[in-house]
């Protein structure tokens, strides 16, 4: 195991970054993530569910990369992954909010899924609006990600819906397919769904082979590297995470010490991508900087 670090930040600084600079929900998660403060879990599902629609789904540039306020499964990719950070901490408290929030999703989802229960990332509405330049077209076929991340936060919720076990089956299907996942962002999604199936043996064989292989995917980085990417600490983001025992100590304190020493003189982090505009940009990095300060706290014990 990795020796903890002391992250070599200003943290009051970064603090006050998120609070001039953070949306609202970044602000309240902090509360939550940084401070313990367990009463804050209703404030951030209310900043949450500002962004829904009358269709159930979540729009309104929930996610900053796309600036569309129409319904999209990237939105409810986004607030997924907020709930099931939040429930680490507080499950008692997020379990019935998210079976509302996200439960109520899935007349939308259910509109959305393709006829092999695959979930398209973006809607062909979303290009009408402003977004970062890796979304193009907004044409990207319906895949793995976020149908798997989708499927697994919904099952860790428990919730039901008509539309999951078509899309659990598109899922195997996919990941047990040969190159059936490409990229980290994938990896990621598919290791959640792995988390949550209840096909434990067969589950737990796909996550260790997986995990075995991810320095051969796009987007991975197991070295520090100039260019974008996802690292050991996107997906093992504290030292008792399950997932940290598959990454070399050495990668670890690599890349935790990269993390304190990006810290920028306004106190946040910056983001290693061109987001589109300088509101989404200020928003992306109160995510970042949210991120940043957690796992270092983490690892530092």
């Amino acid at each position: 195991m990795t020796t903890p670090v002391t992250p070599v930040v200003d943290v009051d600084r970064a603090r006050a970054f998120i609070r001039s600079e953070g949306r609202l929900l970044e602000r309240r998660l902090a509360e939550v993530h940084l401070d313990h403060d367990m009463s804050a879990v209703p404030a951030v599902v209310a900043a949450l569910a500002a962004h829904r629609n009358a269709d159930g789904g979540l729009g309104h540039g929930l996610e900053p990369d796309v600036r569309a306020p129409g319904s999209q499964p990237l939105f409810l990719d986004f607030a997924s992954d907020v709930l099931d950070s939040l429930a680490v901490e507080a499950r008692a408290e997020v379990t019935a909010a998210a079976q509302d929030l996200l439960g109520g999703a899935s007349s939308f989802l259910a509109g959305v899924v393709t006829p092999e229960g695959a979930v398209p990332i973006l809607l062909p509405s979303a290009a009408k609006h402003p977004r970062a330049a890796h979304w193009g077209d907004c044409d990207a076929p319906a895949g793995l990600n976020p149908t798997a991340a989708l499927v697994a936060r919904f099952r860790a919720f428990g919730i039901e819906a008509a539309w999951i076990e078509p899309a659990a089956k598109f899922c195997w299907d996919r990941i047990e397919a040969p190159d059936g996942v490409e990229d980290a962002h994938t990896a990621l999604c598919v290791l959640r769904f792995l988390e949550t199936d209840p096909d434990r043996d067969r589950a737990e064989s796909a996550h260790a082979a997986l995990c075995s292989r991810l320095d051969r995917l796009a987007f991975f980085q197991p070295r520090p590297s100039d260019d974008y990417g996802l690292t050991p600490l996107h997906f093992a983001p504290s030292p008792d995470s399950p997932r940290r025992r598959f990454f070399a100590d050495a990668d670890v304190d690599a890349h935790l010490e990269v993390l304190a020493a990006g810290q920028q003189a306004d106190g946040g982090w910056p983001i290693t991508w061109e987001a589109p505009g300088s509101t989404a940009e200020r928003e992306w990095r109160g995510v970042v900087t949210l991120q940043a300060l957690r796992v270092l706290a983490a690892y530092a014990g």
